[in-house]
């Protein structure tokens, strides 16, 4: 009788607390689920504190960072970083190969590959790229393995046979996806342990699904479509086989624009079309073009002076002429007034107070004698109408002697002229 009486008190139990369990999905299920929206913050320059830097190197300098410091012995030839540079990057590809994880080649070693398939002989780094899955897969299952490496696996012709050891080294700061101080922007890194030169390893991830979906970036900020990186393209590089994005142009141009892939001299070497080589240039042709660069910078340095000489020659006769013109201005002002005042003070005299301006006096050339007015013609002595004419008596002779005038008013002292006869008449009408 007890023994029923606990089955059916725990049956009871059971049965609420079920109840209370669906009664809670309900009210779960009833409430909509309210997620919190994630800021989208800028890109911090620095951030405080973070993780402190991993990867160390040397110096600061242009070669010697681009050596680990645990395994660097100083800088070492063009010709070994030539070498090292090349069997590096085979293990490195038949590694990743072996183990089935996807890489491709990125930055410098991309743009050496679009020349001729090889890498840059002035880059002193290599530059590789993995997804974020890919990098934490390394990490978990390959963090500090060393691979042993023979150049007869990849190159059976060559000789001697190259054997070296390389490290791979996961940053443990892989899990933090954000610039941070810019301490550990590099994720990974394939080591070279007789010299210490590696290649750089940098993940994408997509850091915002939401906000931009599709967008890959690495710490260092270099940002890329999903259909910019796939599908992948094979190639051949060094010799080996190797993958590059699918939309590689259009990275190239985006971050070296369009001049990296058409200049064809550059840190001391020359580009060859007939060899398909970046070839090194000979000290004499280096100092030669240090010379043309000096003499272009000189010729440059003339001409803008003689354009800044020829500009303030320009000014110069500009203020002359307007200072010329200011004072013309100012001269004939000075005239008007005078001229103005003259006339003012003249007109508040009598007329013959009224003081004419001097004339200017008649300058006569020297030895030079006053014109003197023509005399008449009938008093010319010499005039006549010749003998012929002179003793003439027909009726026409007299008109063709010359006639003296006649003062009628002294001949006719009470004769007065026409014009006065024809006004007194009109006054008296």
């Amino acid at each position: 009788m007890k023994l029923r009486r606990i089955l059916v008190a725990l049956s009871l139990a059971s049965s609420l607390i079920a109840e209370a369990s669906l009664l809670l999905r309900s009210l779960n299920n009833a409430v909509p689920r309210i997620e919190p929206r994630l800021k989208r913050l800028k890109q911090p320059t620095k951030s405080k504190g973070g993780w402190p830097k991993y990867f160390h190197e040397p110096g600061v300098g242009q070669l010697q960072n681009h050596y680990d410091i645990r395994y660097e012995h100083g800088i070492v030839s063009y010709e070994d970083k030539q070498n090292t540079q090349i069997h590096m990057l085979r293990a490195y590809l038949e590694f990743f190969e072996k183990n089935r994880v996807e890489t491709w080649l990125a930055h410098g070693t991309l743009l050496g590959w679009w020349w001729n398939g090889r890498m840059l002989p002035w880059d002193w780094d290599i530059d590789t790229q993995v997804s974020l899955p890919s990098l934490k897969y390394l990490g978990q299952h390959f963090n500090g393995s060393i691979y042993d490496y023979s150049s007869a696996e990849s190159n059976p012709d060559q000789v001697p046979v190259v054997e070296r050891q390389y490290l791979l080294d996961v940053n443990p700061a892989i899990v933090e996806r954000d610039r941070g101080n810019g301490d550990n922007v590099i994720d990974a890194r394939w080591i070279d342990m007789r010299n210490g030169l590696y290649i750089d390893i940098t993940g994408l991830a997509e850091t915002e699904p939401k906000f931009q979906p599709g967008i890959w970036s690495c710490k260092n900020y270099h940002h890329y479509h999903t259909t910019d990186l796939y599908p992948m393209r094979e190639t051949l590089y060094e010799g080996m086989v190797a993958k590059i994005p699918y939309a590689y142009d259009r990275i190239l141009t985006t971050e070296y624009q369009e001049k990296a892939l058409v200049v064809t001299e550059y840190e001391g070497h020359k580009w060859q079309p007939e060899i398909k080589e970046w070839v090194k240039k000979t000290p004499a042709e280096i100092k030669q073009e240090r010379l043309d660069r000096q003499a272009a910078r000189r010729k440059k340095q003339e001409e803008k002076a003689a354009r800044i000489k020829a500009a303030e020659d320009r000014k110069k006769a500009e203020e002359n002429r307007k200072k010329a013109e200011e004072e013309e201005e100012a001269k004939t002002k000075e005239e008007t007034i005078v001229t103005s005042a003259a006339e003012v003070q003249n007109a508040t005299l009598p007329d013959d107070q009224i003081k004419e301006p001097p004339k200017e006096p008649i300058k006569l050339k020297r030895d030079s004698q006053p014109e003197q007015e023509p005399e008449p013609y009938w008093e010319d002595p010499d005039f006549g109408l010749g003998p012929e004419l002179e003793d003439e008596s027909s009726g026409l002779a007299h008109l063709r002697r010359p006639r003296q005038p006649i003062d009628m008013l002294a001949n006719f002292p009470n004769m007065k002229p026409h014009y006065l006869h024809a006004r007194h008449a009109s006054s008296e009408r």
